[in-house]
């Protein structure tokens, strides 16, 4: 058998954070903990924007599926980073790395776009509020979450098949707690110039131009609210649109270190951390930003909560 194709049968081995036995055990509460919140506040604002007839409107409907698609996101690796932080085990067969790879690309790639679609949401709203529900019918809506999540898979299934079929020569230990792009042409033993110049290319259009979108919109988003007479008006514009603004900063940060210097040029400890970041800490704000900042998220909970206990006592 070809040693370079040996993992196929054997799997990886996740060396994540084994280097530091005494970190393992804290990060394993941590993210235990982080991940239960998670969890929690993504599903709340899921069902609250379900639930809420005042919240079915194109912003919530694009909010519910970042939250859906942070539930799914952390939830790709999480749960095997926990079991790998909790014993000796540090294994991952073959195919849940392809999946992990897989999922983890696609989700990624769909989030940037989202966050761009929800640039547009906000731009259109503001900029164009007396045309915003013809604009913004449910049709459109529906058909840009369907172009990004389309344009992530795709991403996804243009690279993750060509990560995985470059040659290992044997090696099977992933320097990450993850099957990650990075840290899987990192495991290459042949020269990965071609392929980083890809990944760089990729990369350039579904970050960077999801990126400037949005900074675009908010520089005409800006121009218009500076212009409102109103300070209320302006303040719940700066509310709701600093949500937005703090979760793409959160998000893209990160991404844009990580996928603009692939492979060797970056470091293995940073990348580790700050994939553990975008992976944890981005999902678990995203929902307490929303609500936080949000009077009709906030309001949509407490009649939630108030008719629950209603339906209690009754």
């Amino acid at each position: 058998m070809d040693a370079s194709n040996s993992s196929t049968h054997g799997g990886f081995i996740l060396l994540g954070f084994s280097d530091r036995p005494s970190l393992e055990r804290v990060l394993f509460v941590v993210i235990l903990i982080a991940y239960v919140l998670t969890l929690l506040g993504n599903s709340t604002i899921i069902l609250v924007s379900r639930l809420d007839p005042n919240l079915h409107t194109p912003m919530y409907f694009f909010l519910t599926h970042l939250s859906f698609l942070d539930l799914s996101f952390t939830s790709s690796s999480i749960p095997q980073l926990l079991y790998n932080l909790s014993g000796r085990d540090k294994t991952i067969s073959y195919a849940g790395c392809a999946l992990q790879l897989f999922l983890f690309l696609a989700l990624g790639s769909v989030e940037c776009l989202l966050l761009a679609v929800m640039a547009y949401d906000r731009f259109v709203a503001i900029c164009r509020p007396l045309h915003y529900l013809v604009i913004m019918n449910p049709r459109v809506c529906l058909g840009l979450v369907s172009l990004a999540w389309g344009c992530g898979v795709a991403n996804s299934l243009a690279m993750s098949p060509v990560t995985l079929s470059l040659p290992r020569c044997g090696n099977r230990r992933v320097d990450h707690f993850l099957c990650e792009m990075p840290a899987m042409i990192r495991m290459s033993c042949v020269d990965t110039s071609i392929m980083e110049g890809a990944v760089f290319i990729l990369a350039v259009g579904i970050v960077l131009c999801p990126l400037m979108f949005i900074l675009v919109s908010y520089s005409q988003i800006v121009g218009a609210v500076l212009r409102m007479r109103s300070s209320s008006g302006r303040h719940k514009v700066f509310n709701t649109c600093g949500s937005h603004l703090t979760v793409v900063a959160l998000f893209y940060g990160n991404i844009i270190y990580m996928y603009m210097q692939p492979g060797r040029s970056a470091s293995q400890e940073q990348g580790k951390f700050l994939t553990l970041f975008y992976n944890i800490v981005t999902p678990l704000f995203n929902p307490l930003i929303y609500t936080l900042r949000n009077k009709e998220v906030k309001g949509a909970l407490r009649r939630l909560l108030l008719g629950s206990l209603a339906l209690r006592k009754g």
